[in-house]
């Protein structure tokens, strides 16, 4: 069992693979320099990264599988591959498993159908993770981008029926564009219904006496015209959703994160810490907390689509329910911190850097920019943002691994939006 472990499914450019290149390379030399004298034994891996969709173009790409030999060079780190994902992009793993023998898994466990599937896998790391003391018993799934248009809905299916397989109550929270996930009627003639697959996943979850639940974000699902009627206490009912569709205030789906069951994304990770009261303190959170801290990397530019503003409001909502949030800023998302936007008074738009300086007042938020990514883009922060705090790569190592003061907590979820 990895003590650490990632699931990529979205592009893994240079830079990204870059930065998190960086932030092993603290890890090994910082806290677990004995793994650099020895070779450790291939079936206890230390960190798994779990590579599906557009990320698995980076094991061809000589530009990244460049930086996935130096990441290799390590033997307790493993990729497991999602076989069907590789055999539709004709993506061949040959090259680095001939040069990392032992590290590169890409063939599947069997599900309950008999076939391969990578999801398995997956949630074969949660059945003892260190996300609980305990075996974990819940599985949840952070959706924000759209179906259809998007493939990490059909991945946040799979892993789903995964973990109902494998005796998990399956839990589904909907955010932005997410909350189309759970639309009636759909009916597409070139794609897996997604509709109808979660109908299948309530049926199944009931049938083996398992929970499953799926919450959608209110404000998210009323900007998309699917509110039929608010009581005005966090419910709402909506006649175009589908039966087990929830729609609730972002404060129930911030709830369900303050449980330690694990919870994955897209892009998304799940970091233990090493020790506890042993680690350097980096920051700490406002009062003694149990919950697991969240660390969110922003990657895209702010105006042009809701990714950005979205995860700002969702760092600021866990913060506020006494969640340690921590956001970094990072690739394109510092241009949400550069130059000195201006907003007409009557236009329905937002300043994103308004926004920022409006949440940055909560104790449970601290906000942190990656220098290398500004200075690859020859950009300076906005020197109204006091608030966020310049980082370099050692800084983020220790956002990574380090245990902020005033948290008991065994890991932190990460998610890359």
């Amino acid at each position: 069992m990895s003590t650490h472990f990632f699931l990529l499914s979205g592009p893994l450019t240079v830079e990204r693979l870059s930065w998190l290149e960086e932030s092993l390379k603290f890890y090994f030399i910082q806290i677990y320099p004995e793994s650099l004298m020895y070779r450790t034994t291939a079936d206890k891996p230390v960190f798994t990264f779990f590579l599906t969709g557009d990320a698995l173009a980076s094991i061809e790409i000589p530009e990244t599988q460049q930086i996935w030999s130096v990441i290799l060079s390590i033997a307790a780190v493993r990729i497991v591959c999602d076989r069907q994902e590789l055999d539709l992009r004709g993506i061949s793993t040959e090259r680095l498993k001939m040069k990392n023998p032992g590290q590169i898994v890409d063939v599947n466990s069997l599900s309950d159908d008999k076939q391969p599937s990578f999801w398995t896998d997956l949630i074969a790391e949660l059945k003892h993770s260190p996300a609980t003391r305990q075996p974990a018993d819940t599985a949840g799934w952070f959706q924000y981008e759209s179906p259809y248009m998007h493939r990490s809905a059909l991945y946040g299916i799979r892993f789903l029926l995964a973990a109902l397989e494998n005796r998990f109550s399956a839990e589904l929270y909907a955010d932005l564009d997410g909350v189309h996930m759970g639309h009636i009627g759909q009916n597409p003639t070139d794609a897996e219904n997604i509709g109808q697959r979660l109908d299948e996943l309530a049926d199944r979850a009931g049938k083996s006496d398992l929970a499953f639940q799926i919450l959608a974000s209110s404000h998210s699902a009323a900007a998309r015209g699917y509110n039929t009627f608010d009581d005005g206490e966090g419910i709402v009912v909506s006649t175009s959703g589908l039966k087990s569709f929830k729609i609730r205030d972002i404060s129930t789906i911030v709830a369900r994160f303050r449980h330690n069951h694990v919870i994955f994304s897209e892009n998304a990770g799940s970091v233990q810490f090493p020790w506890k009261n042993s680690a350097p303190l980096f920051d700490r959170a406002e009062q003694s907390s149990t919950s697991f801290p969240l660390l969110i990397f922003i990657t895209k530019s702010p105006y042009s689509t809701e990714h950005a503003y979205g995860a700002i409001s969702f760092a600021a909502a866990c913060a506020h329910k006494g969640i340690l949030t921590r956001v970094v800023f990072i690739e394109d998302g510092v241009y949400a911190l550069t130059g000195k936007p201006q907003v007409s008074p009557d236009a329905a738009g937002f300043n994103i850097i308004d926004i920022i300086n409006a949440v940055a007042g909560n104790e449970n938020l601290h906000l942190f920019a990656l220098t290398p990514s500004l200075q690859k883009r020859g950009a300076v922060k906005n020197p109204e943002l006091k608030a966020v705090l310049e980082i370099g790569y050692p800084g983020l190592g220790k956002l990574m691994f380090y245990l902020p003061g005033n948290v008991q907590a065994e890991h932190q979820r990460v998610l890359i939006v």
